[in-house]
């Protein structure tokens, strides 16, 4: 199991990251929480989870322990893989998310695609008391530059949205002429519509 890299960020994204560690080059899936953490960073430390299937081996990225215990935990859920807690993690902070099992919010923790109320029932009831011991609860316009679209776009086809009605909702919030200062704002808003 791979705890941790620390390494050149090579190549950034909403979705992934290119981490260069001693001459090789770790493809490592993120969640929009941890990018906004990581984006104007050129070198940084990525907590690592290893997801082996009979077909891949994938790497995710967080920016803390914090956020990777609750992927942990997320995961352990009967119906939730690794993509919807990704997704999860990039519609809600982990605060938010932490917050919400704990006060048995089903209405937010279903705003999250690919979770229904089963799911969300499921996931209160499996997780709200292994969430109270993972972390400090008291944590708890128009775009000008069209790469911004783009991004944001890129981000929700990798997060497995089809990508006519990714691209539909995005040019509908810009056409709106709410203020996006930056990539994640604009994917946060999407998520919530898709």
């Amino acid at each position: 199991m791979i705890g941790y890299i620390l390494g050149n960020l090579t190549f950034k994204s909403p979705a992934y990251v290119l981490l260069e560690c001693g001459g090789i080059g770790y493809h490592v899936f993120i969640s929009l929480n941890t990018f906004t953490k990581i984006q104007h960073l050129e070198k940084c430390k990525l907590h690592t989870y290893l997801h082996v299937t009979e077909t891949a081996h994938t790497l995710y990225g967080f920016a803390d322990e914090f956020e990777k215990a609750l992927f942990t935990q997320l995961i352990s859920v009967s119906g939730i893989g690794p993509s919807t807690a990704r997704v999860a993690l990039s519609s809600l902070s982990p605060e938010e998310l932490q917050k919400a099992i704990l006060q048995e919010n089903e209405r937010m923790i279903q705003s999250i695609k690919g979770i229904g109320p089963k799911s969300a029932k499921r996931m209160i009831l499996e997780l709200k008391d292994k969430m109270a011991k993972v972390g400090d609860v008291s944590k708890i316009s128009g775009v000008k530059d069209n790469t911004i679209r783009e991004e944001a776009l890129s981000a929700l086809i990798a997060l497995g949205f089809n990508k006519a009605q990714a691209e539909k909702t995005i040019d509908e919030l810009l056409r709106a002429g709410e203020n996006f200062p930056r990539v994640e704002d604009l994917i946060k808003r999407a998520l919530k519509q898709l």
